[in-house]
This record gives structure tokens, sequence and C-alpha cells, in this order.
């Protein structure tokens, strides 16, 4: 099954991991791919890495072609993800929704049978409105996208179930904030506060707790829950929620934090405050139900995970 990985970073490049561990040899796709980064995750004499831009249809074509591409999986979007789309719109609408019509369309060009998309987690809870109880008769039915990356990956979503209408086996994988793994720049700001709280905790420093309980997913759950909707037989449904199935508190964070690294200094980012945090966690039965997904890395496993590959990278 020749697969279409665009986007070789955090989650990409540990998708790829999982289908060379599988036996296959998939097509690695990023506009400026960071090879080494990429190297600490994955063998790249066992992938073809292509530079290519989601914005420029002719790669794509070229790529899917070339390698016989059955399926693809699209996890490029935007640097900074919510921070960087309210910084620059207009680039944020373009790569995430514009780059995601140009895949899907390429797909259906070219006959590519199943396509599966990063969506996010924002849409559980940066929305806004629907006074008008869901009555579409009137003008305020439905809740609206808070942030405008909340609202290119609502975008998404929905072109995303139309393309699906006309023969595209379409799902979108509603990822938490993602920790994990990771040598080269990129990711949201939760995912480098993570990142520097682990990297600051090894080295003996003051780690920097994030101030805001958040219901995250490590990279290797992330992916794992793609490769599933990937290979699934059949697509009951079109949008399933992967994370680790709970909100975590600052506190908790702590706690965990210094079960892994005991004496370690913390504060935390900012004052805590309890505006904005959702009351419940995102449901994951749905990707439990239909692809068989279930967290294997809690917090505490996913920090120590964490650990091992950080030192196993340093000495290497």
């Amino acid at each position: 099954m020749p697969v279409l990985i665009i986007g070789a970073g955090l989650v990409g490049s540990q998708i790829a991991r999982i289908l060379v561990e599988q036996g296959e040899r998939p097509v690695v796709m990023d506009q400026r791919p960071q090879r080494e980064a990429l190297a600490q995750i994955v063998d790249l004499a066992r992938i073809d890495l292509v530079e290519g831009d989601v914005l420029r249809p002719l790669t794509l074509s070229q790529a899917i072609c070339k390698g016989g591409i059955t399926s693809i999986v699209h996890t490029a979007a935007h640097p900074m993800l919510t921070l960087g789309a309210q910084r620059d719109p207009y680039a944020a609408i373009q790569l995430n929704i514009m780059g995601t019509v140009n895949v899907l369309d390429a797909a259906r060009v070219h006959g590519v049978k199943r396509v599966v998309v990063s969506s996010s987690s924002v849409l559980n809870g940066h929305m806004s409105g629907g006074e008008d109880a869901g009555d579409m008769t009137r003008e305020e039915a439905f809740p609206r996208p808070s942030t405008f990356y909340a609202a290119t990956k609502q975008a998404v979503e929905s072109i995303g179930h139309n393309y699906a209408a006309i023969g595209i086996e379409f799902a979108a994988m509603r990822y938490g904030p993602v920790a994990g793994p990771w040598g080269g720049p990129g990711g949201g700001g939760p995912t480098v506060m993570f990142r520097d709280m682990m990297e600051a905790a090894i080295a003996g420093d003051e780690a920097v707790i994030p101030s805001a309980a958040m219901e995250w997913v490590y990279s290797k759950d992330a992916a794992r829950g793609t490769v599933l909707a990937l290979q699934s037989a059949t697509l009951a449904s079109r949008v399933f929620n992967i994370t680790m199935g709970k909100a975590t508190s600052p506190e908790e964070m702590t706690v965990a934090l210094k079960e892994v690294f005991p004496g370690v200094r913390t504060r935390f980012d900012k004052p805590l405050v309890s505006g904005g945090a959702r009351s419940k966690p995102a449901q994951i039965t749905r990707a439990k139900n239909i692809l068989g997904y279930e967290p294997e890395f809690p917090l505490l496993v996913a920090m120590r995970d964490y650990v091992a590959w950080s030192r196993a990278t340093a000495k290497g």
C-alpha cells in the first residue's frame, strides 16, 4: 500500500517510523525536510524523502504518480498553529485550507483511495456562539470557531466531508496538544512548552510547567491513531478525537514530572487561571470502537519515553 506522508515533523516522522516497522517504504514529502531531526526518528534509507509544497499542486501530482500512491496522510500545518495563525491569518488560511484542498483534489484526480488529515482538538473548545440552539432557520444556529486556526480546521473537516461524498475515503484526526520527541523546530505553543519543560528537567534546570489544564497526546499515539485510520478496512465515521483521554492540570503535570525527576525545581509559566479550560475531556470512544485506538502513552509513560529518546539522541 504505497503511502504519501505530507509533513515530516513531530507526527509525520512517527507515522513514517510505524510504516517502516510494518515493512512499508513510505514517500515522505516536506517543503524543507529537516533531515537530521527526521533521522533521529526513522531510518532515512528506508523512506523516499522528497521536497514538495502543498501550495504547488504539480509537486503533489509528481509525488503521487512517481510513488504509485494509493493513500495519503496530510500533516503539514502553518507554523506555531494557533499563535501563528493569529499573527498571520492569511498565510495560515492559505496553507491549512488551500493546502488541504490541493491534497484532496490531487487525490480525486489521480484516483487515490484514502486521505487522512490532521485536525485539532481546538474544535472541542475554541468555539463561541450557538445561541439559537441549532435552529437552522436562525442566524446563530451553530457555534463558530473563536480563532483563525480553529476556523481553518473546521473548514478542513467540512471540505473533507464533501470530498468523501464524491468518492474519497476521508478521515480527520483531532489531535490534542502534541508532545513528543523532535529535534528540530516546529510544533505549536504547547509542543514547545512540553519540550522546554522536559529538556530543562533533564539538564537539572528549573522546569516551567504549562499553566493551563490541557488534554495532551504523545506524538507516538497521534501517529498510531493516524495509521489505524489509514489502514482501517472501513471508515464508519469521518472525524476522530486522538488524545490521552483526560485533561492534565498544572498540578498533575508537576506531580508527574517530580516522579520522573525527584527533586526537580518547577514553577508555573504564569499565574493559574481557570478561564478557557474545558470542563470535560474530548471523548475518544469513537476512535476506540471504530479504529481500535487506545492511548499507550499516558503522561508518565510519555515523559519516560521522551527522556529515553533525549538521552539516546544526546549520546548518539
